[in-house]
């Protein structure tokens, strides 16, 4: 348990005003640092993704997407690894989150557990994604079998078996989610891994296939990972994978999109203080590539209002339509933000050593989240006829 929203937004700044001191440092990293995410577990982050009966910050998705995604907005403007690692805690609680059903006592009992494990400071993560699935976690090969293991929350037990990638926070989460078919299903739903302190040599069932290293969000530590008969606990939901993959994807949309658009406001914040020292220098292509670097970056903050409006009018459609519709808007108005504020400020940018050359990478990010391009436009044409 911890103090209210104001407590943990002026806890939160003070993080964030520590990381910006330590950018160059940070930004050099490949790999993450336990000592952040206890920082940001003590201020309360990790437990403020439940409801506010279970001790968390939440009271709905019309009143609590906002400010939640403010929060994980305000920390990738000075962290995007980390950031991105932390929202996706809150993106896999959403699970729980926006599918509550009194007829189905196994599925709250669940999600009670799940909103205890959160607020007892337990971190949360995602390793949906397979080799070949075009990102879509429906298209998955793995298979779960059912075990006689004690579980380690409420739920049936499974022994899980598959190859999957980017599991960003690989070794600094406590559980993971993930897709499989169950040997008694026929069609595929999300299953939890135990994933805490378990060795990466195969001995517990898990076996590192490779560590994460895209140019992008570089530290997020988004290893590629094989599975045989480990520990796994179904997710108690009667239902499709579809239907609670779209209840929840409006809120993981919007998490997505205000981490990129966090990213954007530090590039931009940190562009406009350069060239203020030597505006009159600017040539004319210059002075232009400014001035669509700022309007692509407010075009891209006001999708990112529509999205949250959307998901705030409590409309089903409304909501996973206008949040998919402003992520996709955004990961194209970052990249072009990022490509012309390089392109005023200079060959400088192609140095490591410059904060510009990691932020560029970092927002390419967000069109391969879930969900990703391909999937992303189905879903948006489908909902766009509605």
């Amino acid at each position: 348990m911890f103090g209210d929203s104001a407590g943990l937004t002026a806890a939160v700044s003070e993080i964030c005003s520590l990381w910006r001191a330590q950018r160059p440092e940070r930004q050099s990293r490949r790999h993450l640092d336990r000592a952040d995410f206890d920082l940001l577990r003590d201020a309360g982050v990790f437990c403020a993704a439940a409801p506010v009966a279970a001790g968390g910050l939440w009271t709905g998705a019309a009143t609590s997407v906002r400010p939640m995604c403010e929060l994980h907005r305000q920390l990738a403007s000075a962290d995007p690894s980390v950031a991105l690692v932390t929202v996706m805690h809150s993106a896999v609680i959403s699970y729980w989150l926006a599918s509550p059903d009194p007829s189905q006592p196994a599925w709250e009992e669940q999600r009670l557990a799940v909103f205890a494990s959160a607020v007892g400071g337990e971190q949360w993560g995602t390793i949906t994604s397979e080799p070949g699935s075009g990102g879509d976690i429906a298209r998955t090969r793995a298979v779960a079998r059912p075990s006689t293991a004690a579980a380690f929350m409420p739920g049936r037990t499974y022994g899980l078996t598959g190859d999957k990638h980017f599991g960003s926070g690989s070794g600094v989460t406590d559980r993971m989610i993930t897709t499989a078919i169950a040997q008694d299903e026929s069609s595929p739903m999300v299953f939890v891994l135990d994933v805490r302190d378990r060795p990466w040599d195969g001995s517990a069932g898990i076996s590192l296939v490779s560590e994460w290293d895209g140019m992008g969000m570089t530290a997020t530590q988004s290893h590629a990972m094989r599975f045989d008969d480990a520990p796994a606990v179904r997710l108690e939901w009667n239902g499709s994978l579809d239907s609670i993959t779209r209840a929840a994807g409006p809120i993981i949309a919007s998490l997505f999109t205000a981490v990129i658009v966090g990213v954007l406001d530090e590039a931009v914040s940190v562009a406009r203080v350069q060239l203020r020292a030597k505006a009159g220098d600017l040539r004319a292509y210059e002075q232009v590539e400014w001035s669509r670097a700022e309007q692509d970056h407010w075009l891209a903050v006001q999708a990112y209002e529509g999205a949250l409006r959307a998901v705030e009018s409590g409309d089903p459609v409304t909501a996973l339509h206008g949040a998919l519709r402003a992520k996709e808007a955004v990961a194209d108005l970052a990249e072009a933000t990022m490509l012309r504020l390089t392109r005023v400020l200079g060959g400088g940018t192609f140095s490591q050593r410059s904060p510009f050359a990691h932020w560029f990478e970092d927002v390419r990010a967000l069109g391969f989240l879930r969900p990703p391009w391909g999937l992303a436009y189905d879903n948006l044409f489908a909902t766009s006829l509605l």
